[in-house]
């Protein structure tokens, strides 16, 4: 492998590991259990097994990016939490989700798609939280604590 691609490969997992750790940043600021350095390298990994997968010119990256979809699957899990009638995490393991597409997607180069798609989660995750709790606030919830249906 010629030094030239080695440092485009390396360049791929450094856009991977920012772009992760800015929807981390995010996630560590509002205490969420998966925050900024689960974020990054979920990023980091994804890409790196992406581009792992796709140097050996007789493999498919769409197979590794299938494979980093289903481990994904199972930290996303773990980060939803059910008490009662509450659940909690479905965001978190969203992005957990998503992260991991961006991680790929830079992996197999598409620098722009990564820095699109983080953009606008981040937008998402920024812009929706005031709308939620204005528009769609649980009835129960009494100064931010569920009272229950009794």
């Amino acid at each position: 492998m010629s030094p030239q691609l080695e440092l485009e490969l390396s360049v791929r997992l450094l856009v991977a590991l920012v772009l992760g750790a800015a929807i981390g940043v995010e996630r560590e600021y509002h205490k969420h259990p998966a925050g900024l350095r689960t974020m990054a390298t979920v990023s980091l990994g994804s890409c790196l097994f992406t581009i792992a997968g796709s140097i050996p010119t007789h493999t498919d990256p769409t197979r590794i990016a299938a494979q980093v979809v289903t481990g994904v699957g199972f930290l996303g899990a773990g980060a939803i939490l059910r008490s009662g009638i509450t659940i909690k995490g479905l965001t978190t393991a969203a992005a957990i989700w998503v992260v991991a597409a961006v991680g790929v997607s830079t992996g197999l180069g598409y620098f722009i798609l990564a820095t699109t798609s983080t953009v606008l989660v981040l937008v998402f995750l920024v812009v929706l939280r005031p709308i939620e709790a204005r528009w769609f606030q649980d009835p129960n919830k009494i100064d931010g604590h569920n009272e229950g249906r009794g």
